[in-house]
């Protein structure tokens, strides 16, 4: 026994959005460690190559784990979330194209006369390295993440499809074992939600789908109180980041920079312009997601040119 609570979704189901209506499932307290179980973006219903996603999915992708309402925390304050450890609760991960979703399609949102892609679905084993191969083609290393995590809006339910402010679905690889992520808290008590754990996914998610697991995270949680940040910021050893969500991609990009900026001036006590003058000369930016409702871009700053 681990002596950490465990975190389970109750029976009437799992949550497709990010907002202050639901009953929150548990309450954590500021610096508590709990395990949080989570399922797979298809809710654990893809389970074999012989089904297609559009066999089995219903209009809703992502489930979350949540919402978790945080002792203590209000509106003004950050929220912070150290991501100790992620395990897989199963052997295999799937991935798949679904009709009008992805990097290389029409979508709704980019839309065309062509007919949706072909629909195929991989099933990837764990292997005795720790990876996830696809029959004996090519195996992908281990690297977990989450790809939605995230607080409530002030108001409003957002799509855990979406990324936005409130963080959610990012599909950003930093968010993972050994790092701290933080978040803009818009309600009384945060309301946190987590889910669509990876095995492993390339930069962009690139057909809209990575390597889905079922998984175990276990999370600490702290606060900043009095203090407010704007968008999703991760920090690793080596770097501190910013993600911004939006379309077009270029305006996510200059969300992630300009708030990575203000990090730098209110923590690290940089003049604005020299901070700008530093990222466009050592600065680093990828692209999380280029396939939801809106992109999410990384703004990296490496901690070696913060000082002190």
């Amino acid at each position: 026994m681990t002596g950490i609570r465990e975190i389970r979704q109750p029976e009437s189901g799992y949550y497709y959005t990010f907002g202050p209506f639901a009953e929150p499932i548990e309450r954590v307290a500021p610096g508590e460690r709990v395990e949080v179980y989570t399922a797979d973006a298809f809710g654990n219903t893809l389970v074999s190559e012989d089904q297609k996603a559009s066999d089995v999915l219903g209009p809703y992708l992502n489930p979350q784990t949540g919402p978790l309402y945080i002792e203590g925390a209000e509106p003004g304050d950050t929220l912070v979330v150290r991501i100790i450890a992620i395990e897989a609760t199963r052997d295999w991960a799937v991935s798949c194209t679904v009709p009008y979703f992805g990097g290389l399609t029409s979508t709704n949102f980019t839309a065309t006369l062509q007919p949706p892609l072909e629909e195929r679905t991989w099933l990837y084993k764990r292997t005795a390295s720790g990876g996830f191969a696809w029959k004996d083609r090519w195996e992908i290393p281990w690297a977990p993440f989450f790809g939605t995590m995230g607080v409530s809006p002030h108001i409003e339910s957002i799509s855990s499809l979406a990324p936005g402010a409130h963080g959610g679905n990012m599909d950003v690889p930093d968010i993972t074992e050994g790092h701290t992520v933080y978040f803009p808290v818009h309600h009384p008590g945060a309301l946190f939600y987590v889910g669509d754990a990876h095995a492993a996914q390339g930069q962009g998610e690139l057909c809209g789908v990575a390597l889905e697991l079922a998984a175990k995270g276990t999370l600490e949680f702290g606060l900043i109180k009095g203090q407010s940040i704007e968008w999703p910021r991760i920090e690793s050893e080596t770097h501190i980041m910013s993600v911004g969500s939006a379309r077009p991609m270029e305006d996510a990009a200059r969300i992630a920079n300009v708030d990575l900026i203000k990090w730098m001036v209110r923590d690290y006590g940089f003049d604005p312009l020299d901070a700008y003058q530093l990222l466009s000369a050592a600065g680093e930016l990828y692209v999380g997601n280029m396939v939801d409702t809106n992109y999410s871009l990384v703004a990296r700053c490496a901690k070696k040119f913060l000082g002190s």
